[in-house]
């Protein structure tokens, strides 16, 4: 009898985990975490300097010491912007983002990455920031640092 019990138990984490996978496997990384009905409004904002891929250095930096410190976005997704943070792995299903993958960048835009930043991603560890953490401002010079995670700049 325990080891049916065993048997189930295990049979269904299992299925859990395979579900996980599945679940998961249906979002590719590129894909926006802005719901559609919010999607108007995210690309509707627009950075104060212009656009963040082409941020200077000293909105970078500034972004960059946001990151690490009081937006405590490094906790998540990593010194390397790669989502490999120490807090990373207690997101699941959805692992926080790579901001090093170009592709992912490339079909972002903007506005969506201050919208996550702004309100959160329902079904991720990403909360609201703003404004409790963080100003608007500050925002998005955290946007701008992201951005300077892919070399390869689309």
């Amino acid at each position: 009898m325990r080891h049916r019990i065993l048997f189930g138990s295990v049979t269904v984490l299992a299925m859990m985990v395979l579900a996980t996978i599945a679940a998961d496997a249906s979002h590719p990384v590129t894909d926006t975490r802005v719901p559609s009905s919010a999607m108007e409004e995210a690309l509707s904002y627009k950075a104060p300097f212009g656009d963040a891929r082409s941020a200077s250095p000293d909105i970078i930096e500034a972004g960059k010491k946001l990151y690490e410190g009081k937006g405590a976005c490094h906790l998540c997704h990593g010194i390397s912007g790669k989502g490999d943070g120490p807090a990373g792995d207690m997101h699941t299903p959805h692992p926080p983002r790579d901001f090093t993958d170009c592709k992912f960048q490339k079909e972002r835009q903007d506005g969506e990455l201050y919208w996550i930043i702004k309100y959160g991603s329902k079904g991720t560890g990403m909360q609201r920031l703003i404004p409790g953490m963080l100003s608007e401002e500050e925002g998005w010079k955290i946007v701008a640092y992201v951005r300077s995670f892919c070399s390869a700049q689309p």
